[in-house]
């Protein structure tokens, strides 16, 4: 006589239908948020005038509010989990694209084209853009691999030293053409500018979120070691290169189309992280909704602040973010 062990799968499926009632619930505040988004500034849309049929209201709503929305919200949802997944390449948490060379390399990128091919169109930017960025963060990791420890502190060190190096040719450079002005466009996030058409590039990285997403296990076995990684029988370095292409095309679309925003991969990372483990397929989706929620939130304040003036978003991010980073690392160094 035999008997068959039975599972107990009831209460794994209770918890899986409760973190979908979660993000959705997540997803519902991000969408309040946006909608919220888009009857903020100074020219009068609003809802009363939308359904009067206001021509001009409509065309606002259409050429500019919907499409800089839209931009707020996949370039934080994108950046958020570019640096997640950066933090699990690098197997450190005070990593992000902004502070390890990744977008000054990406903005270097876009200076030599602006020099060699001034006319060239936004997508050529982006792709040498690109290119540029894969080889900052791929100098980043050989340094990092070649360090003697991995100090929790160090790396990111490193990294923002490695950043502030190419930063500094990238300004002389831009000094010695007259693009300087052209320069600050592209290292502080602004979002005043989007409109109909100019934006539509950020729809890559909404693709690359997925790629992320359905990639994410293998980023959490590479997160462990490549030994690690390799006795579980996962290709180590072609997990960290397609980890590696992620974050540079990211990082290039979102400093091509809007500029550098700092901070954002660094803290909402280490908050899901907090709140949710370290699971990355259970991580990539929370964050990706918190990243969108906090770009959002700072958008609005730049546009509200000094009504009827707009403080860049990338100023607001880099005020919130600093103060954010520096709890994160007193927190760390305490425990």
């Amino acid at each position: 006589m035999t008997t068959t062990a039975v599972r107990p799968t009831a209460p794994a499926s209770r918890n899986r239908t409760g973190e979908n009632a979660r993000l959705v619930a997540a997803a519902a505040v991000v969408l309040v948020i946006a909608v919220g988004s888009i009857f903020v500034g100074v020219s009068d849309v609003s809802l009363p005038a939308l359904l009067a049929n206001d021509a001009g209201a409509w065309e606002i709503f259409q050429v500019s509010r919907v499409p800089r929305t839209l931009a707020v919200v996949l370039a934080g949802m994108a950046v958020a989990v570019a640096g997640l997944i950066m933090q699990l390449m690098a197997r450190n948490r005070f990593v992000e694209p902004s502070t390890v060379g990744t977008v000054e390399s990406a903005t270097l990128g876009i200076l030599v084209v602006t020099v060699l091919a001034p006319d060239s169109p936004i997508l050529t930017k982006m792709l040498v853009a690109s290119v540029f960025a894969v080889l900052g963060t791929a100098l980043f990791l050989a340094i990092l691999r070649r360090l003697p420890a991995r100090n929790t502190l160090l790396i990111p060190l490193v990294g923002i030293m490695l950043g502030g190096v190419i930063a500094a040719v990238t300004t002389f450079f831009a000094y010695r053409f007259d693009l300087l002005q052209t320069l600050s466009n592209w290292m502080i996030g602004d979002f005043s500018g989007v409109l109909r058409g100019r934006y539509e590039l950020l729809w890559i990285v909404a693709v690359l979120v997925l790629v992320g997403l359905f990639a994410a296990d293998r980023f959490t076995v590479a997160g462990m070691g490549q030994d690690f990684t390799t006795n579980l029988g996962l290709n180590y370095a072609r997990t960290m290169r397609l980890g590696l292409m992620i974050v540079s095309l990211i990082s290039a679309v979102v400093v091509t189309t809007v500029g550098a925003v700092p901070f954002l991969g660094l803290v909402v990372p280490n908050i899901v992280s907090l709140l949710f483990g370290d699971n990355l397929r259970r991580a990539v989706p929370w964050t990706a909704l918190f990243g969108a929620a906090f770009v959002l939130v700072c958008d609005i304040i730049g546009r509200t602040i000094r009504f009827p003036y707009e403080v860049p978003v990338g100023m607001v991010m880099s005020v919130l973010g600093a103060i954010l980073f520096l709890f994160l690392l007193l927190r760390k160094r305490n425990a």
